[in-house]
């Protein structure tokens, strides 16, 4: 129930096709800059983040493994070499890896929540607690025995969708609960 043997696959996947960048753009000039981004946002991306959801990595070493493809391409980029990751990812217009995750699971409550995925009902429970504040689709934390337990989609994911505004969690459509999670980031 590890998601390690997952991660190295993806991390092998991604790292061959950064490579395979690297040998075909040979002349990587300012204005090339935004083409390899837009080949690592179509070739390596999906790569890494293919159904994560699902499989997110549960131990340091794992994220640190995946998000050393992203620190490899950032690299790529000649008048960036220089410069701290954070600052490489800004210029970029990039997330990290882990962000990325952390908003696909919030994406894929908001799809169950809406009809568009598996019913919610499978996976969570409601909360009964009328009391509190925020948004009124609230989530019940189920007590877990394992720590291993905690770091499931069905767990990790509770407490960031129980925080966000009831404006982010009532958006009419995906792409609104997009924007609106992109404006929360800023």
């Amino acid at each position: 129930m590890k998601s390690s043997c997952q991660c190295s696959r993806a991390y092998s996947k991604a790292n061959q096709i950064l490579g395979m960048i690297k040998r075909t753009i040979v002349n990587k000039t300012p204005q090339t800059s935004q083409i390899l981004v837009n080949l690592y946002k179509s070739l390596v991306r999906p790569h890494l983040e293919y159904c994560s959801p699902v499989w997110s990595p549960l131990y340091a070493k794992d994220k640190i493994l995946l998000e050393r493809v992203q620190h490899r391409f950032t690299r790529m980029i000649p008048e960036l070499r220089d410069m701290k990751y954070e600052d490489r990812l800004n210029i970029l217009g990039l997330w990290t890896l882990e962000e990325r995750r952390n908003r696909a699971d919030l994406i894929e409550v908001y799809k169950m929540f809406h009809g568009r995925s598996v019913p919610v009902e499978t996976l969570f429970q409601r909360s009964l607690d009328k009391r509190t504040r925020g948004h009124t689709l609230k989530l019940q934390r189920s007590n877990c025995r394992l720590d291993i337990r905690l770091r499931f989609f069905a767990e990790r994911v509770i407490n960031r969708w129980n925080a966000l505004s009831s404006e982010t969690v009532e958006a009419t459509s995906v792409n609104s609960f997009k924007s609106h999670l992109s404006k929360l980031r800023k």
